[in-house]
């Protein structure tokens, strides 16, 4: 049908070309129109060659796994509880095939639940949800003619769900190794009775389910693949900023700089939280031209730098009760956007205060207040001011510059961030 409609718009272009009657403003509108029905032959031609499913002869076991997909109702005009109804949907499915598929007992398999419920409830969930915002935008954008079904709205909350599940794994080592106490104003993972150490192959296992849902959402689809190289690439890249970041308890202070710091943020936050969520959207709508992913990279990383700038500013700032955790940079000796503000430009005496109690400092200590009323005197905050007016005028020069994905995905992001409070 679809190869169909473009011979009879090429032969109404063609008809109308030859007519000298025709205006010139009516021919450029029925090439558009042909130029959208070639896109449109062009994606279900895509799906045809791909029907044939991706097969894994070496992993097809157990037979007791079901193989059948029945998402839920979802509901645009209440997005946050039809977001949370797959999140649900998701982890009743992982259990029931832990525990007949997998064979893991009652008790292990309620823990897993519980754990699931633990790390992944209580976010904003805007990572995930932005997933499904750019999914539907790009879906209308490119496909116009192919219905919007409840199957692929909830095939996009689903891969944003892939986005907080990898998320939910890194923030439970993150609050391991930072020693952190809180996370969205409750005790951290492994602070939790029973858990401990336990927690680090409960961050493992939520990883590996991560991949166990891509799989069995989109194994049979074609851009599986690029699926599965995104999120490893992206996992990746997120792991080599935790290593910067990490190794910053060896460095000297006079290391932390602010050329690290822009380092550590675009590889431990800008590509999983900003580029993987609309690189994900691109994916399934069929985005193959590398200069779309490029163009739209420059652009969400510098989204992700200034989120982090954010981040560092308001963990020491924001109400601790506003935040859901309690700020431990100058405890852990972060290379923060404020410290690598303040320490180059500090006079000595300064100095020597930031040497004395950066990293050393606890929590609620007169050293940490030390440091706080320091970013004060040096006018942290009127400098962090300029600094947020000026990521937000460099990201909109941006718009007209991206190609494929519209702008208005990366100004629903911009809006969601620019001066946030928690």
């Amino acid at each position: 049908k679809a190869t169909v409609s473009v011979l009879y718009w090429s032969c109404v272009v063609v008809r109308s070309a030859k007519k000298k009657m025709t205006s010139e403003s009516e021919i450029q509108r029925l090439r558009q129109k042909l130029s959208e029905v070639e896109k449109e032959r062009d994606y279900w031609k895509e799906k045809y060659n791909a029907k044939v499913a991706i097969e894994f002869p070496a992993t097809d076991w157990p037979k007791e796994r079901s193989t059948k997909l029945e998402y839920p109702k979802y509901d645009l005009e209440d997005k946050t509880n039809s977001f949370i109804k797959i999140q649900q949907y998701l982890i009743e499915d992982i259990c029931t095939e832990m525990k007949t598929g997998y064979h893991m007992p009652e008790k292990e398999t309620e823990r897993i639940r519980n754990l699931l419920q633990y790390t992944l409830v209580g976010g904003k969930m805007n990572r995930g949800m932005m997933v499904v915002e750019a999914g539907i935008k790009l879906h209308t954008d490119k496909h116009p003619s192919v219905p919007l079904t409840n199957d692929v709205i909830c095939r996009f909350a689903t891969l944003g769900w892939c986005v907080e599940w990898l998320q939910a794994w890194l923030l439970i080592v993150d609050d391991i190794m930072d020693e952190s106490e809180t996370r969205r104003g409750n005790p951290c993972w492994y602070k939790c009775p029973g858990v401990g150490l336990m927690a680090i192959n409960d961050a493992l296992l939520i990883e590996m389910m991560m991949y166990r849902i891509l799989k069995r959402h989109f194994g049979h689809e074609h851009f599986y693949p690029q699926l599965l190289d995104l999120f490893l690439e992206s996992t990746y890249q997120t792991e080599c900023g935790q290593l910067l970041d990490t190794m910053c308890a060896n460095l000297e202070l006079s290391e932390l700089t602010p050329a690290r710091w822009k380092l550590i943020s675009t590889y431990k936050t800008s590509f999983y939280s900003f580029y993987l969520v609309v690189a994900c959207a691109m994916v399934v709508n069929g985005v193959t031209d590398k200069l779309s992913y490029e163009s739209s990279r420059d652009i969400l990383v510098q989204l992700g730098v200034y989120f982090q700038a954010q981040d560092d500013y308001l963990d020491c700032f924001a109400d601790p009760d506003m935040q859901g955790k309690i700020g431990t940079d100058i405890q852990d000796k972060k290379c923060s956007w404020l410290f690598t503000q303040s320490y180059p430009n500090a006079s000595p005496s300064d100095k020597a205060l930031f040497d004395q109690h950066y990293g050393n400092a606890k929590i609620g200590s007169p050293g940490e207040a030390a440091i706080k009323d320091m970013y004060t005197k040096l006018k942290m905050p009127a400098l962090y001011e300029k600094f947020e007016r000026d990521s937000f005028q460099n990201i909109m020069e941006y718009k007209g510059a991206t190609r494929e994905v519209p702008w208005a995905i990366f100004e629903i992001f911009l809006k969601k961030i620019y001066k946030r409070v928690k």
